[in-house]
Protein backbone atom coordinates (compact mmCIF):
# COMPACT_ATOMS: atom_id res chain seq x y z
CA UNK A 1 0.00 0.00 0.00
CA UNK A 2 0.94 3.47 -0.85
CA UNK A 3 -0.07 7.32 -0.75
CA UNK A 4 0.57 8.38 -4.24
CA UNK A 5 0.35 12.35 -4.18
CA UNK A 6 -2.62 13.80 -6.91
CA UNK A 7 -1.33 16.29 -9.91
CA UNK A 8 -3.79 19.07 -10.93
CA UNK A 9 -3.03 17.13 -14.21
CA UNK A 10 -5.25 14.04 -13.04
CA UNK A 11 -8.02 16.40 -12.95
CA UNK A 12 -10.07 14.36 -15.52
CA UNK A 13 -8.80 10.83 -13.46
CA UNK A 14 -10.16 12.50 -10.15
CA UNK A 15 -13.03 13.84 -11.45
CA UNK A 16 -14.06 10.19 -12.82
CA UNK A 17 -13.39 8.74 -9.64
CA UNK A 18 -15.48 11.03 -7.53
CA UNK A 19 -18.52 10.45 -9.78
CA UNK A 20 -18.68 7.27 -11.11
CA UNK A 21 -18.27 5.59 -7.17
CA UNK A 22 -21.05 6.07 -4.56
CA UNK A 23 -20.58 7.86 -1.01
CA UNK A 24 -23.52 7.18 1.11
CA UNK A 25 -22.33 8.72 4.40
CA UNK A 26 -20.91 11.80 2.71
CA UNK A 27 -22.91 15.42 2.81
CA UNK A 28 -22.74 14.69 -1.44
CA UNK A 29 -23.07 11.01 -2.30
CA UNK A 30 -23.63 11.57 -6.05
CA UNK A 31 -20.92 14.73 -6.56
CA UNK A 32 -21.43 16.24 -9.81
CA UNK A 33 -18.63 17.14 -12.40
CA UNK A 34 -19.39 21.00 -11.87
CA UNK A 35 -18.93 20.89 -8.66
CA UNK A 36 -15.63 19.20 -8.60
CA UNK A 37 -14.13 21.37 -11.10
CA UNK A 38 -15.39 24.75 -9.07
CA UNK A 39 -13.75 22.73 -5.92
CA UNK A 40 -10.35 22.01 -7.88
CA UNK A 41 -10.15 25.28 -9.38
CA UNK A 42 -10.46 26.92 -5.80
CA UNK A 43 -7.60 24.93 -4.35
CA UNK A 44 -9.97 22.49 -2.74
CA UNK A 45 -7.31 19.63 -3.51
CA UNK A 46 -4.34 21.52 -3.85
CA UNK A 47 -2.83 24.15 -1.97
CA UNK A 48 -0.89 25.50 0.91
CA UNK A 49 -3.62 24.08 3.28
CA UNK A 50 -5.12 21.19 1.22
CA UNK A 51 -3.24 17.86 0.10
CA UNK A 52 -5.03 15.23 -1.74
CA UNK A 53 -3.18 11.63 -2.61
CA UNK A 54 -4.10 8.52 -4.55
CA UNK A 55 -4.46 5.22 -2.24
CA UNK A 56 -2.63 2.53 -4.11
CA UNK A 57 -2.21 -1.04 -3.50
CA UNK A 58 0.28 -3.33 -3.92
CA UNK A 59 -0.33 -4.36 -7.65
CA UNK A 60 -0.90 -0.06 -8.20
CA UNK A 61 -4.73 -0.15 -8.57
CA UNK A 62 -5.68 2.79 -7.44
CA UNK A 63 -8.24 1.94 -4.35
CA UNK A 64 -9.00 5.17 -3.06
CA UNK A 65 -8.07 8.97 -2.30
CA UNK A 66 -7.86 11.37 0.53
CA UNK A 67 -7.76 14.37 1.15
CA UNK A 68 -5.56 15.76 4.30
CA UNK A 69 -6.91 20.03 4.81
CA UNK A 70 -6.05 22.20 7.57
CA UNK A 71 -2.45 21.39 6.82
CA UNK A 72 -1.29 24.92 8.42
CA UNK A 73 -3.30 24.11 11.95
CA UNK A 74 -1.83 22.14 14.31
CA UNK A 75 -4.90 19.49 14.17
CA UNK A 76 -5.38 18.44 10.21
CA UNK A 77 -8.62 16.99 9.01
CA UNK A 78 -8.95 14.14 6.54
CA UNK A 79 -11.49 12.59 3.86
CA UNK A 80 -11.12 9.24 2.82
CA UNK A 81 -12.86 7.22 0.19
CA UNK A 82 -12.33 3.85 -0.91
CA UNK A 83 -13.81 2.80 -4.31
CA UNK A 84 -16.95 0.45 -4.23
CA UNK A 85 -15.39 -2.43 -5.71
CA UNK A 86 -12.41 -2.47 -3.04
CA UNK A 87 -15.03 -2.39 -0.14
CA UNK A 88 -14.30 -4.97 2.30
CA UNK A 89 -10.74 -5.69 2.05
CA UNK A 90 -9.29 -3.89 4.53
CA UNK A 91 -7.83 -0.79 2.97
CA UNK A 92 -9.35 1.60 4.40
CA UNK A 93 -7.53 0.70 7.59
CA UNK A 94 -3.95 0.65 5.98
CA UNK A 95 -4.75 3.45 4.13
CA UNK A 96 -5.63 5.18 7.14
CA UNK A 97 -2.20 4.36 8.70
CA UNK A 98 -0.04 5.95 5.98
CA UNK A 99 -2.18 9.55 6.58
CA UNK A 100 -1.04 9.36 9.80
CA UNK A 101 2.63 8.49 9.14
CA UNK A 102 2.29 11.07 6.51
CA UNK A 103 0.85 14.00 9.05
CA UNK A 104 2.98 13.02 12.05
CA UNK A 105 6.25 12.86 9.65
CA UNK A 106 5.41 16.72 8.56
CA UNK A 107 8.34 19.20 9.96
CA UNK A 108 5.80 21.32 11.84
CA UNK A 109 5.12 18.38 14.29
CA UNK A 110 1.13 17.78 14.22
CA UNK A 111 -0.28 17.91 17.50
CA UNK A 112 -3.47 15.23 16.27
CA UNK A 113 -5.06 14.11 13.64
CA UNK A 114 -8.69 13.35 13.89
CA UNK A 115 -11.98 12.48 11.47
CA UNK A 116 -15.58 12.22 11.61
CA UNK A 117 -18.26 10.16 10.40
CA UNK A 118 -21.79 9.52 10.93
CA UNK A 119 -23.08 7.42 13.51
CA UNK A 120 -24.01 4.23 11.65
CA UNK A 121 -20.94 4.69 9.14
CA UNK A 122 -20.06 1.13 10.62
CA UNK A 123 -16.92 0.47 8.53
CA UNK A 124 -15.40 3.26 8.48
CA UNK A 125 -15.85 3.36 12.85
CA UNK A 126 -14.42 -0.03 12.13
CA UNK A 127 -11.41 1.94 9.78
CA UNK A 128 -10.76 4.35 13.05
CA UNK A 129 -10.17 1.39 15.21
CA UNK A 130 -8.23 -0.86 13.49
CA UNK A 131 -5.99 2.19 12.57
CA UNK A 132 -5.97 2.85 16.56
CA UNK A 133 -8.05 6.12 16.75
CA UNK A 134 -10.05 6.47 19.89
CA UNK A 135 -13.60 7.87 19.79
CA UNK A 136 -13.77 10.82 21.60
CA UNK A 137 -17.06 12.63 20.47
CA UNK A 138 -20.70 11.72 20.52
CA UNK A 139 -22.63 14.44 18.97
CA UNK A 140 -26.66 14.14 18.90
CA UNK A 141 -28.16 15.00 15.56
CA UNK A 142 -24.93 16.58 14.26
CA UNK A 143 -24.90 15.46 10.56
CA UNK A 144 -27.03 16.74 8.08
CA UNK A 145 -27.66 14.60 4.91
CA UNK A 146 -29.55 15.96 2.63
CA UNK A 147 -30.79 12.31 0.38
CA UNK A 148 -33.27 11.66 3.28
CA UNK A 149 -33.32 15.62 4.83
CA UNK A 150 -32.62 14.12 7.77
CA UNK A 151 -30.16 14.60 10.91
CA UNK A 152 -27.87 11.78 12.35
CA UNK A 153 -25.61 11.64 15.21
CA UNK A 154 -22.14 12.35 14.60
CA UNK A 155 -19.16 10.71 16.06
CA UNK A 156 -15.44 11.75 16.53
CA UNK A 157 -12.16 9.48 16.21
CA UNK A 158 -8.49 11.53 16.69
CA UNK A 159 -5.18 10.27 17.07
CA UNK A 160 -2.81 11.98 19.01
CA UNK A 161 1.14 12.54 18.28
CA UNK A 162 1.95 10.60 22.20
CA UNK A 163 -0.02 7.94 20.84
CA UNK A 164 1.50 7.64 17.57
CA UNK A 165 5.26 7.66 18.73
CA UNK A 166 4.53 5.34 21.34
CA UNK A 167 2.51 3.08 19.38
CA UNK A 168 -0.50 3.28 22.34
CA UNK A 169 -4.11 3.67 22.25
CA UNK A 170 -5.26 5.50 25.23
CA UNK A 171 -9.30 5.54 25.41
CA UNK A 172 -10.93 8.46 26.90
CA UNK A 173 -12.42 8.68 30.10
CA UNK A 174 -15.75 9.62 29.68
CA UNK A 175 -16.64 10.36 33.27
CA UNK A 176 -15.39 13.49 33.13
CA UNK A 177 -15.85 14.57 36.43
CA UNK A 178 -12.47 12.52 36.69
CA UNK A 179 -13.94 11.29 40.13
CA UNK A 180 -16.24 8.85 41.72
CA UNK A 181 -17.63 8.65 45.04
CA UNK A 182 -14.99 10.09 48.29
CA UNK A 183 -13.09 11.35 45.30
CA UNK A 184 -11.93 8.63 43.76
CA UNK A 185 -10.70 8.18 40.58
CA UNK A 186 -13.05 6.34 38.17
CA UNK A 187 -11.50 3.66 36.34
CA UNK A 188 -10.43 3.78 32.67
CA UNK A 189 -12.12 0.99 30.25
CA UNK A 190 -8.70 -0.95 29.12
CA UNK A 191 -7.67 -1.80 25.30
CA UNK A 192 -8.54 -5.43 24.63
CA UNK A 193 -8.46 -7.89 21.90
CA UNK A 194 -12.18 -8.06 20.19
CA UNK A 195 -11.17 -12.07 19.28
CA UNK A 196 -9.57 -15.07 21.05
CA UNK A 197 -9.77 -18.79 21.12
CA UNK A 198 -10.59 -21.59 23.30
CA UNK A 199 -9.62 -25.54 22.83
CA UNK A 200 -12.03 -25.97 19.89
CA UNK A 201 -13.91 -22.71 19.69
CA UNK A 202 -13.45 -19.13 17.90
CA UNK A 203 -15.05 -16.39 19.97
CA UNK A 204 -14.84 -12.90 17.83
CA UNK A 205 -17.72 -9.87 18.09
CA UNK A 206 -20.12 -9.45 15.73
CA UNK A 207 -19.97 -8.36 11.73
CA UNK A 208 -22.62 -7.77 9.74
CA UNK A 209 -21.70 -10.73 7.37
CA UNK A 210 -22.55 -12.63 10.53
CA UNK A 211 -26.17 -12.02 10.00
CA UNK A 212 -27.56 -15.31 7.82
CA UNK A 213 -25.95 -17.46 9.76
CA UNK A 214 -27.29 -16.20 13.10
CA UNK A 215 -30.91 -16.07 11.61
CA UNK A 216 -30.70 -19.49 10.42
CA UNK A 217 -29.56 -20.79 14.15
CA UNK A 218 -32.48 -18.87 15.68
CA UNK A 219 -34.95 -20.36 13.31
CA UNK A 220 -33.52 -23.87 14.29
CA UNK A 221 -33.30 -23.08 17.68
CA UNK A 222 -36.73 -21.24 18.50
CA UNK A 223 -38.85 -23.73 20.47
CA UNK A 224 -36.00 -24.37 22.53
CA UNK A 225 -35.60 -20.42 23.25
CA UNK A 226 -38.49 -19.28 23.55
CA UNK A 227 -39.05 -20.57 26.93
CA UNK A 228 -36.42 -18.04 28.36
CA UNK A 229 -35.72 -15.63 25.82
CA UNK A 230 -38.02 -12.83 25.18
CA UNK A 231 -36.50 -12.08 21.72
CA UNK A 232 -37.10 -15.15 20.91
CA UNK A 233 -40.98 -15.09 21.23
CA UNK A 234 -41.55 -14.15 17.02
CA UNK A 235 -40.63 -16.19 14.31
CA UNK A 236 -36.99 -14.66 13.10
CA UNK A 237 -36.56 -11.97 10.02
CA UNK A 238 -33.96 -11.68 8.24
CA UNK A 239 -34.00 -8.16 8.14
CA UNK A 240 -34.51 -8.20 12.45
CA UNK A 241 -31.74 -9.83 12.69
CA UNK A 242 -29.82 -7.58 10.66
CA UNK A 243 -30.81 -4.39 12.46
CA UNK A 244 -30.06 -6.06 15.92
CA UNK A 245 -26.51 -6.73 14.48
CA UNK A 246 -25.97 -2.92 13.90
CA UNK A 247 -27.13 -1.97 17.03
CA UNK A 248 -24.63 -4.80 18.66
CA UNK A 249 -21.48 -3.50 16.82
CA UNK A 250 -22.42 -0.07 17.48
CA UNK A 251 -22.81 -1.15 21.23
CA UNK A 252 -19.20 -2.80 21.18
CA UNK A 253 -17.40 -0.26 19.64
CA UNK A 254 -18.69 1.98 22.28
CA UNK A 255 -18.02 -0.08 24.94
CA UNK A 256 -21.86 -0.49 25.84
CA UNK A 257 -22.28 -3.99 25.45
CA UNK A 258 -20.04 -6.56 24.56
CA UNK A 259 -21.81 -8.89 21.85
CA UNK A 260 -19.68 -11.68 21.23
CA UNK A 261 -20.28 -14.91 18.40
CA UNK A 262 -19.21 -18.01 18.62
CA UNK A 263 -17.54 -19.93 15.39
CA UNK A 264 -15.96 -24.03 15.53
CA UNK A 265 -12.48 -23.57 14.96
CA UNK A 266 -12.21 -26.54 11.95
CA UNK A 267 -15.40 -25.72 10.26
CA UNK A 268 -15.68 -22.34 10.98
CA UNK A 269 -19.81 -23.13 11.86
CA UNK A 270 -21.26 -20.45 13.60
CA UNK A 271 -23.68 -21.95 16.75
CA UNK A 272 -24.18 -19.34 18.94
CA UNK A 273 -23.98 -16.58 20.67
CA UNK A 274 -22.77 -14.83 24.07
CA UNK A 275 -21.27 -11.80 25.51
CA UNK A 276 -21.01 -9.50 28.48
CA UNK A 277 -23.97 -7.20 29.60
CA UNK A 278 -25.28 -4.86 32.15
CA UNK A 279 -21.95 -3.49 32.04
CA UNK A 280 -20.08 -1.47 34.64
CA UNK A 281 -16.42 -0.57 33.96
CA UNK A 282 -15.65 1.52 37.43
CA UNK A 283 -16.41 -1.80 38.90
CA UNK A 284 -15.18 -3.44 36.44
CA UNK A 285 -18.45 -5.94 36.42
CA UNK A 286 -19.75 -7.49 33.96
CA UNK A 287 -23.33 -10.34 33.05
CA UNK A 288 -22.32 -13.00 30.69
CA UNK A 289 -25.26 -14.02 29.00
CA UNK A 290 -25.17 -16.75 25.90
CA UNK A 291 -27.79 -19.19 23.77
CA UNK A 292 -26.78 -22.22 21.39
CA UNK A 293 -27.75 -23.72 18.29
CA UNK A 294 -29.61 -26.92 19.58
CA UNK A 295 -28.16 -28.81 16.77
CA UNK A 296 -25.34 -28.10 18.58
CA UNK A 297 -26.13 -28.98 22.15
CA UNK A 298 -24.52 -31.90 24.14
CA UNK A 299 -21.16 -31.41 23.49
CA UNK A 300 -19.98 -29.11 25.76
CA UNK A 301 -19.85 -26.27 23.43
CA UNK A 302 -20.88 -23.40 25.78
CA UNK A 303 -19.30 -24.65 29.10
CA UNK A 304 -16.44 -23.82 27.34
CA UNK A 305 -17.27 -20.81 25.69
CA UNK A 306 -18.09 -19.57 28.87
CA UNK A 307 -15.31 -20.56 31.01
CA UNK A 308 -12.65 -18.61 28.19
CA UNK A 309 -15.09 -15.47 28.42
CA UNK A 310 -14.86 -15.67 32.16
CA UNK A 311 -10.98 -15.63 31.73
CA UNK A 312 -11.16 -12.87 29.32
CA UNK A 313 -13.01 -10.52 31.15
CA UNK A 314 -10.95 -11.21 34.57
CA UNK A 315 -7.43 -11.40 32.85
CA UNK A 316 -8.00 -8.61 29.80
CA UNK A 317 -11.06 -6.39 31.06
CA UNK A 318 -9.73 -6.48 34.55
CA UNK A 319 -13.16 -7.55 36.34
CA UNK A 320 -13.52 -7.86 39.67
CA UNK A 321 -16.93 -9.28 39.43
CA UNK A 322 -18.76 -11.51 36.48
CA UNK A 323 -22.33 -13.05 36.77
CA UNK A 324 -24.81 -15.21 35.35
CA UNK A 325 -28.67 -14.39 36.15
CA UNK A 326 -30.78 -17.12 34.77
CA UNK A 327 -34.56 -18.25 35.17
CA UNK A 328 -34.51 -20.59 38.34
CA UNK A 329 -36.11 -23.63 36.38
CA UNK A 330 -33.89 -22.93 33.58
CA UNK A 331 -31.54 -26.37 34.40
CA UNK A 332 -29.20 -25.88 31.38
CA UNK A 333 -28.26 -22.65 31.72
CA UNK A 334 -27.27 -22.88 35.88
CA UNK A 335 -25.91 -26.13 35.05
CA UNK A 336 -23.39 -24.46 33.13
CA UNK A 337 -22.98 -21.76 35.42
CA UNK A 338 -22.19 -24.49 37.87
CA UNK A 339 -20.00 -26.79 35.66
CA UNK A 340 -17.70 -22.97 35.56
CA UNK A 341 -17.54 -23.24 39.07
CA UNK A 342 -20.12 -19.83 39.83
CA UNK A 343 -21.00 -19.66 42.80
CA UNK A 344 -25.30 -19.21 43.51
CA UNK A 345 -25.34 -16.20 45.83
CA UNK A 346 -29.20 -16.14 45.76
CA UNK A 347 -32.22 -17.00 44.44
CA UNK A 348 -35.06 -13.60 43.78
CA UNK A 349 -38.37 -14.07 44.32
CA UNK A 350 -41.13 -13.08 41.77
CA UNK A 351 -38.10 -10.45 40.22
CA UNK A 352 -39.13 -11.04 36.85
CA UNK A 353 -41.28 -11.81 34.27
CA UNK A 354 -41.28 -14.91 32.15
CA UNK A 355 -40.09 -14.57 28.83
CA UNK A 356 -43.80 -14.09 27.10
CA UNK A 357 -44.41 -11.38 29.81
CA UNK A 358 -47.04 -13.85 31.51
CA UNK A 359 -46.01 -14.74 35.22
CA UNK A 360 -43.82 -14.11 37.45
CA UNK A 361 -40.48 -15.58 37.62
CA UNK A 362 -37.54 -16.22 40.36
CA UNK A 363 -34.59 -15.48 38.92
CA UNK A 364 -30.89 -17.23 40.24
CA UNK A 365 -27.97 -15.19 40.73
CA UNK A 366 -24.30 -16.80 39.89
CA UNK A 367 -21.24 -14.98 40.37
CA UNK A 368 -17.40 -15.21 40.60
CA UNK A 369 -15.10 -12.40 42.10
CA UNK A 370 -11.66 -11.84 41.68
Amino acid sequence: MQLREWTMEEQEQLIHFLTTNTWPFHGNAHPERDLIEKTIEEGGYESDEVKTFWVQNEDEDIVGIVKIYDLQDEIPLFDLRIADEYRGFGYGAKALKLITEFVFGLPERKIRLEGHTRQDNLAMRKTFERAGFVKEAHLRKAWFSPKENSYYDAVTYGMTREDFLAGTTTPVIWEDAGHGEKGKKTKRIPNFPTEFESERLRIRKPEMGDALDVYKALKNSLPALQPWLPFAQQEPELHVTEENLRESIADFITRKDLRLHIFLKETGEFIGSTGLHRINWAIPKFEIGYWLDTKYEGKGYMTEAVERLTRFAFEELGANRVEIRCDEENGKSRSIAVRNGFELEGILKSDSLSSDGQHLRNTCIYAKVK
